[in-house]
């Protein structure tokens, strides 16, 4: 069996790459670190977006087990428009009932979701048993949706900050569940 925890980030000042987690959200960094920590088998392998508030939320847990983490540009956040749109929560309802749906210099949910499951897959194929892949929201719901297809915008909208997922993998079979509380 192989086991992936995919990991929203925790509390952070903003959503520029480069921000940082609130006081909230460090203290929420060492709260997931302590759940981490009590996984059955020890995760041999972390992955993660290059933002800011992604690193720093697995920074205490890599510390504690001594473990280093890698990058991957493809757990970015997804974009959904690099124009303003003020009623950018109706058009990402949209994106969960048009897969394709794309705006002014933003990607579709299928894009996104391609680029996630990709990591997630490799990440399947390699010799680790349990994994770690630290992300942000959307994208996550995303990752989720390509194995529960009824995951979708209001699954979306009742995720916290941070959220763990464990994505379970035997016989060919997939499994996903929430383990954060």
């Amino acid at each position: 069996m192989k086991k992936i925890y995919l990991i929203r980030h925790c509390k952070a000042e903003g959503q520029e790459p480069e921000a940082a987690l609130t006081k909230e959200g460090e203290e929420q960094a060492e709260r997931l670190a302590d759940l981490l920590s009590e996984t059955e088998e020890p995760i041999e392998l972390v992955v993660t977006s290059p933002y800011a508030r992604a690193i720093a939320s697995i920074k205490p847990y890599c510390a504690r087990r001594h473990l280093g983490w890698s990058v991957d540009e493809r757990l970015k956040e997804r974009v959904l428009s690099t124009a303003d749109l003020p009623d950018w929560m109706e058009r990402l309802k949209h994106t969960y009932e048009d897969m394709d749906a794309v705006y002014e210099g933003g990607e579709s949910s299928r894009e996104a979701m391609a680029r996630g499951t990709a990591v997630v897959e490799e990440i399947m194929a390699g010799p680790q048993s349990c994994a770690a892949v630290v992300t942000h929201g959307a994208l996550m719901s995303l990752i989720i949706r390509s194995v529960d297809p009824a995951f979708g915008f209001e699954e979306w909208s009742t995720l916290s900050n941070p959220d763990v997922y464990a994505l379970s993998v035997q016989d060919g079979r997939r499994e996903i569940k929430r383990v954060w509380k």
